[in-house]
């Protein structure tokens, strides 16, 4: 009777299937800014509420700011490279990296360097470029940027940095921004090492090029306009585009939506 029992426990238990893996763990999500900006201020509505829907966040700020007392004549976008490169550089699975404008270059550059370490690259009203290209190469194209107009850029007399006229801040970064948005856009802008806009890519096939990549375009964007973001769309391989509408700083405008945007990209 007991061998009985036993053979009917064994015989029920092999029948029973197995209870499925865990999921795969969420990757990291590495945000790095773009010109005039900090990581901190850039991405204060957008990391938290990654890390409240469960992701570790790497918030990026690059050299140059921060009074970090870098020299800006020696600040290029080699160094914005490997300073991104260092902060994702103890991480065990590939993460979810994210540009916004200028640190469109900066991620492609990062990609470049070392594509295993990436999951995915996310642009977010970003510069996407293709070999050769860098910002400034860009951005001469951009018939519909408010930043071209006379005035609203602003050489200091050495030509190390750039600076937005405070009168085109608004304009220029939060025209679609309520005034208590407006105000804190606005003061978050900083002066800019102006040589890496200058600084072409280096990108090929073989590793910039294998890297998914996923598009969040702003299509009331006063600064890298939607004119130029759908000029870069259309000469690049991408998994998905998504329309925000908003302007240059949907991060502090419409970050529920650049959230989905990037975790749209972590888990596909």
């Amino acid at each position: 009777m007991q061998s009985e029992l036993i053979h009917a426990v064994i015989a029920c238990a092999m029948a029973v299937p197995a209870f499925p893996a865990f999921g795969k763990s969420k990757p990291t999500i590495v945000l790095v800014h773009g010109a005039f900006q900090d990581g901190r201020n850039t991405w204060a509505r957008v990391g938290p509420q990654l890390e409240r829907d469960g992701y570790k966040v790497i918030i990026v700020t690059l050299p140059g700011r921060d009074n970090d007392g870098a020299d800006p004549k020696t600040i290029t976008t080699d160094l914005f490279r490997d300073t991104v490169l260092k902060a994702i550089s103890n991480e065990p699975a590939p993460v979810v990296l994210v540009g916004h404008s200028f640190g469109g270059i900066t991620i492609s550059n990062v990609a470049e360097a070392a594509p295993d370490k990436i999951k995915a690259l996310v642009y977010l009203s970003a510069y996407l470029p293709q070999d050769g290209q860098s910002l400034m190469d860009l951005a001469k194209t951009d018939r519909d940027s408010h930043m071209g107009k006379p005035g609203n850029l602003v050489l200091a007399p050495d030509y190390s940095t750039a600076s937005i006229n405070p009168d085109a801040k608004a304009d220029i970064f939060a025209n679609d921004a309520n005034d208590a948005d407006r105000t804190v856009i606005v003061n978050s802008l900083i002066p800019e090492a102006a040589g890496p806009q200058g600084m072409p890519v280096k990108l090929t096939p073989a590793n910039w090029g294998r890297v998914p990549k996923f598009y969040l375009e702003t299509t009331q964007d006063h600064c890298v306009s939607p004119y130029l973001q759908e000029q870069m769309i259309s000469h690049a391989t991408l998994v998905k585009v998504t329309k925000i509408d908003a302007g240059h700083a949907s991060y502090i405008t419409k970050p529920n939506d650049v959230v989905a945007g990037i975790e749209y990209a972590a888990t596909h």
